[in-house]
């Protein structure tokens, strides 16, 4: 029970932003996930050797966490993000995730979003080891696609993502994931006056219909 739940806590704390109060309790994270044996030898080499070069990058650690996970939807670690998008159904998952953690006694920080994986794997960590594991199993495939995508960036990362899945008894494995739109076209504006399909409007440089409507007797000019 002991090494699932500080294993646990390791890897939550190694998704956090690397700042530098993060960076600076990485070596007691290297430590922890060397000394507990939930993981094998070679997961804890590769989690070791991600603490290592967080600590080492420093701000630069800080830059690429930004544009690994704030700036892409395959790689958001907001998991409901890759469920329900920004439907009207992630607030309502939001909600019975807090009440989740509300029945364990446990109250997010301000600001602090129910369904971030730091979040879910400290609730984790709270649990039997049992129940932890069957916790990690119901959004193991969200883990999964997301593994995926951190691991054609080629990133370290996917380790940390890797280690869930071992405790979770689900093996690392190639998923189909959508591609993502270059980030210039998902942050471009629509061109203005280009036209609404919805509303009947052609755009630029086409025909465009014109109506005449005949005038009802008595309106005047600014009257409609």
């Amino acid at each position: 029970m002991a090494a699932i739940t500080y294993t646990l806590r390791c890897l939550a704390h190694l998704l956090r932003y690397p700042d530098a109060s993060m960076r600076a309790h990485l070596p007691e994270v290297r430590q922890a996930i060397d000394a507990d044996g939930a993981l094998n030898a070679g997961r804890r080499a590769e989690l070791i050797a991600l603490a290592h070069r967080l600590e080492a990058e420093g701000l630069e650690a800080e830059a690429a966490y930004v544009d690994l996970f704030d700036r892409g939807r395959a790689t958001a670690l907001h998991l409901f993000e890759h469920v329900h998008g920004d439907s009207r159904d992630r607030g309502q998952a939001m909600v019975d995730l807090v009440l989740t953690y509300e029945q364990a006694g446990l109250h997010l920080a301000p600001g602090e979003l129910p369904d971030h994986l730091t979040v879910l794997l400290e609730y984790a960590s709270t649990q039997p080891a049992k129940s932890a594991r069957a916790f990690l199993n119901e959004f193991a495939h969200i883990v999964q696609a997301i593994a995926e995508a951190l691991r054609r960036r080629r990133s370290g990362y996917v380790a940390v993502l890797a280690a869930v899945l071992d405790l979770a008894g689900q093996p690392l494995r190639q998923v189909a994931i959508a591609e993502e739109p270059a980030l210039d076209e998902t942050w471009a504006e629509p061109p203005a006056f280009d036209g609404c399909s919805s509303a009947g409007q052609a755009g630029p440089g086409t025909e465009q219909p014109v109506h005449v409507v005949r005038r009802a007797s008595g309106q005047g000019a600014g009257q409609r």
